[in-house]
């Protein structure tokens, strides 16, 4: 999960101006960040971007979300079952 310290715009610029050609030593100097941030940020903005394989970061946004209601769809589906017991074992099957 990306850490959420740094708007997705700063993030884009700093990207932006790696591909200018400026270092990544120097930009992580100037903006007092680590330069394993630089290339961490870099490689998301090119899978964004589709030029590289992964999961963009709209996707990443959305996995929580998806993984929350597949986890009450399972509750909901257990509680159901469950149902179905209890009451098989009270009315008899016609």
């Amino acid at each position: 999960m990306p850490r959420r310290g740094y708007p997705p715009e700063f993030r884009r610029k700093v990207s932006d101006l790696v591909e200018a050609g400026r270092t990544v030593r120097d930009i992580a100097r100037d903006l007092g960040i680590s330069e394993q941030t630089v290339y961490v940020w870099r490689k998301q903005d090119l899978i964004d971007k589709g030029q590289l394989p992964g999961v963009t970061s709209s996707e990443q946004v959305e996995l929580p979300a998806t993984h929350n209601r597949i986890h009450e769809l399972e509750t909901e589906l257990a509680v159901t079952k469950r149902a179905i017991e209890l009451v098989r074992g009270v009315v008899p099957p016609k």
